[in-house]
């Protein structure tokens, strides 16, 4: 029977334990890391190397769950090998006497044996048993880059494919789902609050003086140093020929005919001081009534008819000026002369100095306000934007689309730095505790290997004694 010959903690904390009738220094060295493995380390450094967190980071409550159920599951596995051992010695010491003890022990020693074996199995994954370095034991530590690169393969062989991902994003909707929790208001409101955050931020981070070189650069370059004519001149050109201008003309001629007729003094005044002095006052006033007469006359056969010489002309005057525009270097050179003249006023270049200024103000402003205008239609437009992708299967097939193109080209073009993640996060973890992490993992499970093996071992034990008996007698 096995006694304790030494209990204490010592610089391993362990706990020895002595056969009858053997050496007790090679008894305890036996027996005391079967019972290291169910004992809880006394001091905090211990506790935390079983629980596979370094001393200074506090244990998750997860991981102390694990850990715990894992210590439950080794005192238990243990405490199966112990119950053998001594149903086995007192079998053994008794089975003269009472014969039939003699398959109790058969049994005993053959779940002792299926224990032990499982427990240097489960053991060889993590440390070498015993502290003997034994080949092909502590196969994680040893093996910690490889194994590291072997699941950082089968991550990027298995998950981040383009068939994997993209048939996992249809099989899940996002289009549908995220139109759904945006169609709320209170998520319309949320989303609104980042945005506002995400602006402010953005503003707060970015340079005036920075911003504003920026937009005086792009002026020059698409305004100042572009060429006025020749653009100007396409666009007259393409507005004349679809006829876009003939209704700035009625409104030109209309104005004017308004004007005249509201107007007949002038008419008449005009005419007097451009007659002579010798000329009776009368006679001016009945030529200045027939120049009115005829003046409304004119304008309103140029109102009236559409294909008049007036507008004709006119037509044909705007066309040139849009082809000399174009072709003529004096009249492109006229364009580029009114354009220095514009843009070399102050004011001008005093506006696009403060553009930035005042666009920062009102973006700050608005955002700011959660009752301002641009929140207001910021806010329906993404509740609208998120019924419509619940109740449009288009536009939702669309987006759907075009997140699954995002993801597959993403995963196309960094699935192996993805899958690197993975790789060198366990090859910058230390072997120890890359080897108690995985236990804590899956050191419960791996613990009814144990279990399962004193079962079977002593089954076995016991069937093979009885064979034996049955034939050898």
């Amino acid at each position: 029977m096995a006694v304790p010959v030494r209990a204490g903690t010592g610089r391993a904390g362990r706990l020895e334990y002595a056969l009858p009738h053997s050496n007790p220094g090679v008894a305890a060295h036996v027996w005391s890391p079967v019972f290291q493995d169910c004992r809880e380390p006394a001091d905090r450094s211990a506790r935390s190397r079983i629980q596979g967190t370094p001393v200074s980071t506090p244990l998750l409550e997860k991981d102390a769950v694990k850990a715990a159920a894992l210590r439950r599951m080794k005192l238990l596995a243990t405490s199966l090998l112990v119950l053998l051992g001594i149903i086995f010695v007192v079998a053994f010491a008794l089975q003269d006497q009472y014969p039939w003890l003699q398959y109790v022990r058969a049994a005993a020693e053959g779940g002792m044996v299926g224990a032990l074996a499982d427990w240097f199995a489960v053991t060889a994954l993590f440390k070498h048993p015993l502290g003997l370095k034994i080949p092909h034991t502590a196969i994680i530590p040893r093996n910690k880059d490889q194994i590291g690169a072997t699941l950082g393969d089968f991550v990027e062989d298995n998950f981040l494919s383009d068939e994997v991902v993209e048939a996992k994003l249809t099989s899940i909707g996002i289009a549908q789902r995220a139109g759904a929790w945006l169609a709320r208001p209170e998520s319309a409101d949320r989303v609104a609050r980042e945005g506002a955050a995400a602006i402010r931020g953005i503003l707060r981070v970015l340079d005036d003086d920075a911003v504003r070189d920026v937009l005086e650069s792009m002026f020059r370059r698409h305004v100042v140093d572009v060429p006025w004519g020749p653009p100007a001149g396409r666009m007259a050109e393409r507005i004349f020929d679809e006829g876009h201008h003939h209704q700035l003309v009625d409104l030109l001629v209309d104005s004017l005919s308004d004007w005249v007729r509201q107007n007949p003094d002038v008419v008449s005044r005009l005419v007097s001081e451009r007659s002579p002095s010798w000329v009776p006052s009368f006679l001016d006033d009945l030529v200045g009534d027939r120049v009115q007469v005829e003046l409304n006359r004119f304008l309103a056969a140029v109102q009236e008819d559409p294909n008049h010489q007036v507008r004709v002309a006119l037509d044909n005057y705007l066309r040139g000026l849009a082809r000399d525009l174009q072709h003529d270097p004096e009249a492109m050179a006229k364009a580029e002369r009114i354009k220095e003249q514009v843009l070399d006023d102050p004011r001008v270049r005093e506006l696009v100095t403060q553009t930035w200024s005042t666009i920062k103000t009102a973006l700050s402003d608005a955002v700011d306000d959660p009752d301002s205008e641009l929140s207001t239609n910021f806010k329906a437009a993404v509740q609208d934007f998120g019924s419509r992708l619940v109740s449009d299967p288009e536009l939702a097939a669309k987006v759907n689309a075009y997140i699954a193109d995002a993801a597959g080209y993403l995963v196309r073009t960094y699935r192996k730095d993805i899958a690197g993640v993975i790789t060198e996060t366990v090859e910058r973890w230390d072997a120890d505790e890359t080897s108690e992490k995985i236990e804590l993992q899956v050191g419960k499970d791996l613990q009814f290997i144990r279990i399962n093996g004193t079962v079977v071992g002593s089954l076995a034990g016991l069937a093979i004694f009885t064979v034996a008996h049955a034939i050898f007698g």
